[in-house]
């Protein structure tokens, strides 16, 4: 079973493919454009929890030496130039063969088959680093994009519960770690990691990834959720 659907529940504050032919991405090269994105990122890794990359800011060696992830992102409200992203769900799986600040980084990107081809190309922008700004760094850390596409994707954001669902290639639930106080999960706040300051920290239940000749089992691994502010560098 998967988690209730309810794609607008508990929002934390702020806060058919198209053209597979992307220029190589180690020859990718920034221009800032104006563009801004306000939501929620949440991602589940190979790690045991707790990911070290939070507080070494990728200079620690991921738990088994690399590191395999999905994430979602959830855009609440945003824009690449006059196109508009309020409400699309994006999708990435990741794999990072050592530390993540020492980059060669293999992203597949997934984005929900109701963005406009404005949107669509906007984000791949985004998420490659061309479009500068807060994910300007993509463009030295992703060396690879080794697919992107349209796809269903579902985000469900219910309290302290979050799922990402593609199709059959990425079934993903985390779930907040309770602290102390029973109303605040446990938190690691005020760190200059690239999603945001302030991370929750999070375990995965049942959590598959089928894509791209990758087959992972990330149950019970770490996750995260972040509230996310980013924008670019023109914005």
């Amino acid at each position: 079973m998967g988690l209730e659907r309810k794609p607008d529940a508990d929002r934390l504050p702020v806060s058919q493919r198209i053209d597979q032919r992307m220029p190589n991405p180690k020859r990718r090269q920034m221009r800032p454009t104006d563009w801004a994105i306000k939501g929620e990122l949440f991602l589940n890794c190979s790690c045991t929890v707790f990911c070290p990359c939070v507080v070494s800011l990728g200079k620690h060696d991921p738990t088994d030496g690399t590191c395999k992830a999905w994430m979602a992102i959830a855009i609440d409200e945003g824009h690449y130039e006059n196109h508009d992203l309020t409400g699309v769900n994006v999708g990435l799986m990741v794999e990072i063969p050592g530390k993540m600040a020492e980059g060669d980084w293999r992203v597949a990107v997934y984005i929900d088959d109701s963005a406009t081809p404005g949107a669509y190309n906007g984000l791949l922008k985004i998420l490659s680093g061309e479009a500068g700004g807060t994910t300007g760094l993509f463009t030295m850390l992703v060396s690879t994009i080794i697919g992107h596409e349209r796809e269903k994707v579902e985000i469900v954001r219910d309290g302290r519960k979050r799922g990402l669902y593609i199709g059959r290639k990425i079934q993903g639930e985390i779930e907040m770690i309770g602290g102390a106080s029973k109303d605040h999960p446990v938190m690691v706040s005020n760190t200059k990691y690239w999603m945001g300051p302030d991370v929750i920290v999070a375990q995965a239940g049942k959590s598959k990834v089928r894509d791209y000749g990758r087959v992972w089992d990330l149950s019970g691994k770490s996750g995260e959720i972040c509230a996310i502010d980013w924008k670019g560098a023109a914005g």
